[in-house]
């Protein structure tokens, strides 16, 4: 539970979000957005080619885009965290059949601009679902307030992109991650039987290291998907879920309550392989991306384009690795024959991207633990202050 300080905050936060204290209110999008370069039609021969002359680095990963201002507080570098992965997403170039630097890929009604414009009207939400958990635990009353919070969070995203649903799926998920980086420490229950698993776990922390550990965090989201949106029966069920039930696939909600696999087994490992190989960063990323797309049943693809779409997607990015990944001229060959394929089929990879989205957010959180683990004990003994700021900066890795 929280203390009358800690609600006192929270009454803060709302506020600062646009948001009376029962988070029906939709906020305004009340800042002004980086304009960003106009899309351009560049071959994916040439991005790719761009990304293998630039030297790998041994300390790059995580995410780079620097548009605002550095964070004060914990909840603050999480959303901070979030907005970074979602534009580093979507700048990541050359992507199959999705929103990228040369254009919008297999989709009419987006842009880069809107993706960036998108992810910053999504930031303070994040920041307060954060804010809503620390000190929680996972419990039906959790999960309706941080619904309740997403979706604010949608209609502030509609507003920013003029009506397209440009991050509907990571407004889900990330709220989610960053629910719970945040929630209470003690060890927590075992998971409702929707999960894979039943072994009891601990809020996203290494007992060893002390440090945040991506695996817990994942799996402590788990728990708070597990239960039900109580506004859920009254609500219109979405593309996501129709699709679920109609091919009998997970969706997002399964992924989540199973732990985030697709992230935790696939896209982070294949990412750090990579970095391991000295790949170069973009490099890197794509590789994780295509690995999602070669194992998620997404249904992104399954609601444009059906079991056709699906295994198109999934035979090709499939190829794209067995040919030695996105850094080999046959993995490249075969890059360009699936964007082509999904451009031809128009659709795109959109829960995968989600999640590769994802996979940099919690790769980021475990580059920050010392900064974070201030931010919570500074929290927690009520010594916070709006006014201080941490010596980091989230555009470089912190060498505490």
């Amino acid at each position: 539970m929280k203390t009358d300080r800690e609600w006192t905050r929270l009454r803060q936060a709302y506020g600062a979000a646009g948001l009376r204290m029962d988070a029906k209110a939709s906020p305004p999008v009340g800042r002004a957005f980086p304009r960003a370069e106009a899309d351009r039609s560049e071959p994916a021969e040439r991005c790719l080619a761009l990304v293998l002359r630039s030297p790998a680095r041994s300390d790059e990963g995580g995410c780079e885009a620097e548009e605002g201002s550095p964070p004060t507080d914990c909840f603050s570098l999480l959303g901070a965290l979030a907005r970074q992965a979602l534009i580093a997403e979507a700048e990541l170039t050359p992507k199959p059949g999705l929103v990228d630097r040369r254009g919008p890929g297999a989709h009419a009604d987006l842009s880069l601009d809107l993706m960036r414009r998108s992810a910053f009207a999504i930031e303070p939400f994040i920041r307060l679902m954060a804010f809503q958990s620390m000190n929680e635990q996972p419990s039906p009353r959790l999960r309706a307030t941080l619904a309740a919070t997403g979706r604010a969070a949608e209609q502030a995203m509609l507003r920013a992109t003029n009506g397209s649903n440009t991050h509907k799926g990571a407004i889900w998920m990330l709220g989610l991650l960053a629910a719970a980086a945040s929630v209470g420490r003690d060890e927590l229950p075992t998971s409702p039987s929707l999960r894979r698993d039943h072994g009891p776990l601990i809020r996203g922390r290494d007992a060893a290291t002390r440090k945040l550990n991506a695996s817990d965090i994942a799996r402590t989201a788990g728990l708070i998907a597990a239960f039900e949106d109580p506004y859920s029966p009254n609500a219109p069920l979405s593309h996501g879920q129709i699709i679920a039930q109609r091919f009998g696939v997970t969706g997002a909600r399964g992924e989540a309550i199973n732990g985030f696999p697709h992230i935790i087994e696939v896209g982070l490992p294949v990412l750090r392989a990579r970095r391991r190989a000295h790949a170069p960063e973009p490099i890197a990323r794509l590789d994780a991306l295509l690995a999602i797309m070669a194992g998620l049943s997404d249904t992104c693809l399954l609601y444009r384009g059906g079991r056709t779409a699906l295994e198109a997607t999934q035979q090709g990015a499939a190829a794209v690795i067995a040919a030695g990944g996105v850094g080999t001229p046959h993995g490249q060959e075969r890059l360009y024959a699936l964007d082509s394929r999904l451009l031809e089929l128009g659709v795109s990879p959109g829960g995968s991207a989600d999640l590769l989205a994802g996979a940099l957010f919690l790769d980021s959180i475990e580059r920050q633990p010392s900064w974070l683990d201030r931010g919570y004990k500074d929290f927690a003994a009520a010594r916070l202050d709006r006014s201080s700021t941490y010596a980091i900066h989230v555009t470089t890795r912190s060498n505490s």
